[in-house]
């Protein structure tokens, strides 16, 4: 059974930075490309970011319209666990942020953690 444990978040200035982290247990996630989500208050949960899965060196990357050139999805399958760099986050990225596979499983979505952007 995977289990995905977010961390990392927390207050930030507009302009900051934050990272965050999915920490995963399970085989499956070397072998798994994976997603960051993220669901701000009354709103729907939305596609962030994506990494391919393990098997190479290279790791394809792509991002919401709305963060790229700000956010940096990345991996490191030694310690089981992706990364959200957020730079210059703005109000609008306010929300919880969670981590899943691709395709996503409803069974793996964890507490996820919440990120709010303000002065």
């Amino acid at each position: 059974q995977v289990q995905l444990v977010e961390s990392g978040g927390g207050l930030v200035q507009p302009g900051g930075s934050l990272r965050l982290s999915c920490a995963a247990s399970g085989s499956i996630f070397s072998i798994s490309p994976m997603a960051w989500y993220r669901q701000g208050l009354g709103n729907e949960r939305e596609w962030v970011a994506t990494i391919t899965s393990g098997r190479s060196t290279y790791y394809g990357t792509n991002y919401l319209d709305s963060v790229k050139g700000r956010f940096t999805i990345s991996r490191d399958n030694a310690k089981n666990t992706i990364y959200l760099q957020m730079n210059s986050p703005k109000p609008e990225d306010t929300a919880v942020y969670y981590c899943n596979t691709i395709p996503l499983k409803e069974d793996y979505w964890g507490q996820g953690t919440q990120v709010t952007v303000s002065s």
